[in-house]
C-alpha cells in the first residue's frame, strides 16, 4: 500500500497520464454513445426528479473504479453511484489508503437533456489532502488537469484565475434551491446585494473550470458531497484562487463543513462572499 506522499508523487510522474487516458476511454466508450442517445430505461430518479442517474454514470463509474485501482494498487475508490447505492463506502475519504474521488457524469440533468454542460471528474487525496484532479468535458473537448503545488492546466495551457474587474458585479454561481435547507436558503439571500450578480449553477465541476480560467469570480455551494467539489477546488487553488467556508475556513473533503462555503478566485473575492453567506458583509 501507498503509505507517503512522496510515493503518491511518483506514482503521478509516471502515471498521471495513464489516468488521464482512462478517463478519455471511459467517456469514449460509456459516456459519449449514450450522449443524446438515451432511452427511457436508461434514466432512472435518484432522490427526485432534479437527481437523475443513467447507465452512462453506472457503467463509467464501474470502468474507472476498476482501471484507477488497478493503476495505484492499495487505493480505494469513493465514486458518487457506489455510494448511492452503500452509503458507508464514503467513510474511505477518511481512511488511511489514497482514495480515488469520482464523479463519472457530472451534470447528470445536462446530459439527460443534450446539453453539452457536463463532465467527469475525477480526484486522487490521501489523508484528507487533494494531490491531483482531473476535469473532462467530452462534449466540449476540454481536458483540465492539477497537481498540487504544480499548477493548474487546460488542454495544455496554465490556467491563472486572475482577479475581478473593479466596478464589475461579482459572478456568482449558487446552489439549486432544491438543494438546500431554510437556513442555507437564507445563507445565499445575502448575495443579493449590490456588486453581486447571482445565478444557478450548473455542473459543479464546470463551474469551478470557469473560475480557474477567469470566467467566473466565485462560487456558493450548499453540499458537501466530494465528487462534485474535490476536483475543482484543486483546480481553482492550483489556478491562484481559494475556497472558504462560512466561519473563514478552507472547505474539508473529510465534511464538517460550516455551510454554504465559497470557491474563488482570489482570496479577496472568497472573504468578501463568504462574509455575505455569514451574514458579516
Amino acid at each position: 500500500m501507498i503509505d507517503s506522499n512522496e510515493t503518491i508523487e511518483e506514482f503521478l510522474a509516471q502515471h498521471a497520464s495513464d489516468v488521464e487516458e482512462a478517463i478519455r476511454k471511459a467517456a469514449a466508450t460509456e459516456i459519449m454513445p449514450r450522449w443524446r442517445r438515451l432511452a427511457a430505461h436508461e434514466v432512472d430518479e435518484k432522490n427526485g426528479p432534479h437527481d437523475l442517474v443513467t447507465d452512462a454514470d453506472r457503467k463509467a463509474e464501474l470502468y474507472l473504479t476498476d482501471v484507477l485501482v488497478d493503476l495505484l494498487p492499495g487505493s480505494v475508490v469513493v465514486g458518487e453511484e457506489a455510494v448511492h447505492a452503500n452509503p458507508a463506502s464514503y467513510d474511505a475519504i477518511c481512511g488511511d489508503a489514497p482514495v480515488w474521488i469520482v464523479d463519472p457524469v457530472d451534470g447528470t440533468r445536462q446530459f439527460v437533456h443534450g446539453d453539452a454542460g457536463f463532465c467527469t471528474l475525477v480526484a486522487l487525496a490521501h489523508g484528507g489532502t487533494l494531490l491531483a484532479s482531473w476535469t473532462y468535458a467530452p462534449a466540449r473537448d476540454q481536458f483540465a488537469t492539477a497537481q498540487r503545488g504544480k499548477g493548474a492546466y487546460l488542454d495544455g495551457e496554465r490556467l491563472f484565475a486572475g482577479v475581478p474587474e473593479p466596478g464589475r458585479d461579482l459572478r456568482v454561481a449558487t446552489s439549486h434551491p432544491d438543494y438546500t435547507t431554510d437556513e442555507q436558503k437564507h445563507a445565499l439571500i445575502g448575495l443579493r446585494t449590490e456588486g453581486v450578480a447571482p445565478r444557478p449553477c450548473g455542473s459543479a465541476g464546470l463551474e469551478y473550470l470557469a473560475i480557474a480560467r477567469g470566467e467566473s469570480d466565485a462560487t456558493a455551494f450548499s453540499w458537501e458531497a466530494a465528487w462534485d467539489h474535490a476536483a475543482g477546488l484543486l483546480l481553482v487553488e492550483e489556478a491562484g484562487g481559494t475556497h472558504l467556508t462560512r466561519t473563514g475556513e478552507p472547505f474539508r473533503i473529510t465534511g464538517g463543513n460550516d455551510l454554504p462555503f465559497t470557491a474563488a478566485r482570489d482570496a479577496a473575492t472568497a472573504r468578501h462572499v463568504a462574509g455575505l453567506l455569514s451574514g458579516g458583509a
